[in-house]
């Protein structure tokens, strides 16, 4: 019995010892090496996809390559449960999602008093009539309440234009607005006789009669 079972060993040893066997042996641990090192490799890539830490990759490589070639694939199951579920890029997609969910949100325009819907084009609200919009002097186009300046015409709202101020009329002594004064009109010269008047002879009263 011993016998049979010492041929039986001999023969397994001869095969196993044997050159296409010993390749398929070598080429069997070269290839689970190589998918060994490939899963280390892409647990370091699939991290960095999904983190900003620049440890993490390199420990998730790690933690793949402390298990042997044998139990590696127990290895990348657990990475699995434990990485990130969300990469990176998906991250950034579902928040510039909601940013322009958000800008469209606000792009449309509601009154600051009553929150109903208005119009960009409206001066007041028809609502609440809270003040919207105002209209600028110098070309007449619609322009925001807080703007310092037309976006239009270029129109300074801050600067005060100069008035001419008109001089007040002097007053007279007694309070009164003096006449205004007047442009001299050429007079005539009138000749006066600066000889005293000649004065006719006064008639005298008659004496009364002596009786």
């Amino acid at each position: 019995m011993d016998q049979i079972f010492d041929e039986i060993g001999k023969t397994i040893g001869g095969i196993i010892d044997s050159a296409p066997v010993q390749l398929a042996i070598q080429a069997t641990v070269i290839y689970f090496a190589i998918l060994w090192l490939a899963a280390a490799y892409w647990a370091f890539r699939d991290m960095q996809l999904r983190t900003d830490n620049p440890i993490l990759p390199y420990l998730a490589a790690s933690f793949i390559i402390v298990f042997t070639p044998v139990f590696f694939p127990l290895a990348v199951f657990v990475y699995r449960i434990v990485r990130p579920q969300e990469k990176i890029g998906e991250i950034y997609e579902r928040n510039l999602a909601e940013e322009a969910l958000l800008a469209e949100v606000e792009a449309v325009r509601s009154c600051p008093t009553c929150a109903r819907r208005i119009n960009d084009e409206w001066i007041i609200c028809p609502t609440c009539r809270t003040r919207l919009n105002r209209v600028c002097p110098n070309c007449s186009r619609l322009v925001g309440l807080d703007w310092s300046l037309c976006a239009w015409c270029g129109k300074d709202f801050e600067r005060r234009e100069s008035v001419t101020v008109q001089p007040l009329p002097d007053l007279e002594s007694n309070g009164r607005l003096a006449a205004p004064a007047r442009t001299p009109v050429a007079t005539r010269t009138v000749a006066r006789s600066t000889a005293p008047r000649a004065t006719a002879p006064r008639a005298q009263d008659p004496l009364p009669e002596r009786r």
